[in-house]
């Protein structure tokens, strides 16, 4: 019982690596989740780009690991994206990223430092919507992740899927809401069965499935715990209300002419966003969530995980204000939520995290690696 907990940066980022690292002392953490994403892409919200990764080598992987040294925190790297889905050039173009992301993971030591690549996989509704589509999406993955997990897996370095189904990605008057592969457990267990490979595995994030109506533990309970590499730490509240009387919890709310819905006295969604009936929330900061974070975190301390935790903060009250002194306070609320429950009792300090038995960042590889696109995998 001695888990770090880190902070994912996309709720920060306005601050550069030496603010992120005075936030995270400050608010009692040990370690980052880096965003990364393209500069040029298309995502406009949680994004953030901490890494020069045009211009990231061997002398950059060194000086990040001395940093990180001298701080005492660890970090992995993500961005995350729709890669078999969507507009086809912003696809190749976001698969490409995610080697680039791999080659920097490498060339900071890899899973020897525990420098992992996050993403999503996204969906491709032009043949979702096809008889058999999900099968057909499970086909589309294997066909672009294949390579890209032989790839990581030559490198040394392990790729993970966050399980949100993005419910939100696409305009409202679009008929489902899935639009993330590894959005429920049996997506992503017939992904590890067609790719055996131990190079990828999941960050998962229990948030998306309570407003599911979905207990996390049992979803922790059915899962192979080699697979869970990182846990989200985030809130879901789930409202009750007009929307989900008239729509039910099973299916998103619908768009109808605004007219005809006002006319009926039928809610619509007011935004891409709002059609599932939650706020997102930080455990600990603000009230409380449908969750039971307590016996969640037992679930997974029962079942030997020891890896980080990260903090994603999209809580409303929190980095949704764009304050960012709210920003930390969730943060910090979130670390002293958990404290107790993950980290050991200390004489006269309270609830603390070791990290003196976390083993120490190793000298990364002094040789560069070609950076990689599809074409040559």
């Amino acid at each position: 019982m001695n888990n770090p907990i880190w902070l994912m940066t996309s709720a920060l980022k306005a601050l550069d690596f030496d603010g992120l690292v005075r936030t995270t002392a400050a608010v009692g953490a040990q370690g980052l989740e880096l965003c990364v994403f393209r500069r040029d892409g298309t995502r406009r919200d949680h994004v953030a780009t901490h890494l020069d990764y045009e211009t990231f080598g061997p002398e950059t992987a060194r000086h990040l690991i001395d940093r990180c040294r001298a701080a005492n925190i660890r970090f992995s790297v993500g961005a995350y994206e729709n890669l078999i889905g969507g507009d086809p050039q912003e696809r190749v173009a976001n698969q490409n990223h995610l080697l680039r992301l791999i080659r920097i993971a490498h060339l900071c030591g890899g899973d020897r430092n525990q420098v992992a690549v996050g993403t999503f996989v996204g969906y491709n509704h032009d043949l979702g919507t096809l008889d058999r589509g999900f099968e057909r999406n499970l086909d589309e993955y294997t066909r672009v992740f294949a390579p890209i997990i032989r790839y990581a897996e030559d490198l040394g370095v392990t790729v993970l899927y966050e399980n949100c189904p993005m419910e939100g990605w696409r305009p409202a008057t679009s008929p489902t809401t899935y639009n993330n592969l590894p959005g429920c457990l049996a997506a992503r267990k017939l992904m590890y069965a067609l790719i055996p490979s131990r190079a990828h595995g999941e960050t998962y994030d229990p948030s998306h499935d309570v407003w599911q109506n979905i207990n996390p533990s049992d979803v922790i309970l059915a899962s192979d715990m080699n697979r869970i590499h990182r846990v989200h730490i985030k809130g879901t509240r789930n409202r009750a209300g007009a929307g989900r009387t008239h729509w039910g919890a099973l299916y998103p709310m619908q768009a109808v002419r605004p007219d005809l819905a006002q006319h009926a006295g039928v809610p619509i969604p007011a935004h891409e966003w709002d059609r599932h009936h939650y706020e997102p929330m930080l455990p600990g900061f603000g009230g409380n969530d449908s969750m039971d974070w307590r016996a969640f975190l037992e679930t997974l301390m029962q079942r030997g995980f020891n890896n980080p935790f990260v903090i994603e903060n999209e809580a409303d009250n929190s980095a949704h204000t764009g304050n960012l002194g709210a920003t930390v306070q969730g943060f910090k609320a979130a670390v002293l939520c958990l404290a107790p429950i993950v980290w050991p009792l200390v004489p006269n300090e309270g609830y603390c995290c070791d990290t003196a038995q976390f083993p120490v960042l190793v000298d990364p590889p002094s040789r560069d690696v070609p950076l990689k696109t599809m074409a040559d995998l």
